[in-house]
């Protein structure tokens, strides 16, 4: 591929393996069409959702794309009375990214991030190259080199 989106760029500079999709052409930000596109079951491919706790903090989840947050798990998990997702107009500002290129890889600052448990079930998983249309495939191991998360049950069951 010859496009590097930040997220590749950050990954080559760490040295920590990866493969790189691309969908560009098709638009997609529909996770479950995006893992169909990719041939791969949406167990696999997972979504970045940011969200402010009532203490104004900032946290990030990264969950399969065919889940939904719990959003009172999530509350649990961070210590926070409630939670509730950010506005996708707040996106942008917040991380540098957009609504459907949302990574946990690169954002602005560090948030505390949750990596659904299922994470562990796979040798990789997919998620935002941090870029509409681009995804990085990699070890879960391998993001932990890059950002401190923690495994958690945070879907609706």
């Amino acid at each position: 591929m010859d496009f590097k989106t930040n997220v590749m760029r950050i990954l080559d500079k760490k040295k920590i393996s990866y493969e790189a999709h691309s969908y560009v052409e098709t638009g997609e930000t529909n996770g479950e069409k995006i893992a169909a596109i990719l041939n791969e079951p949406p167990e696999r491919v997972f979504k970045t959702l940011v969200t402010v706790g009532k203490s104004g903090n900032n946290y990030v989840f990264v969950i399969p794309v065919v889940c939904e947050l719990d959003l009172k798990k999530a509350a649990k998990i961070v210590g926070e009375k409630s939670i509730e997702m950010l506005k996708s107009k707040e996106l942008l500002p917040l991380t540098g990214y957009i609504h459907g290129g949302c990574s946990p890889i690169g954002m602005k600052k560090f948030f505390k991030t949750t990596i659904h448990e299922s994470a562990k079930d796979y040798d990789t998983i997919f998620v935002s190259a941090g870029k509409v249309g681009y995804q990085v495939e990699l070890s879960a191991n391998d993001l932990s080199k890059i950002i401190r998360f923690e495994y958690a049950d945070c879907i609706v069951e």
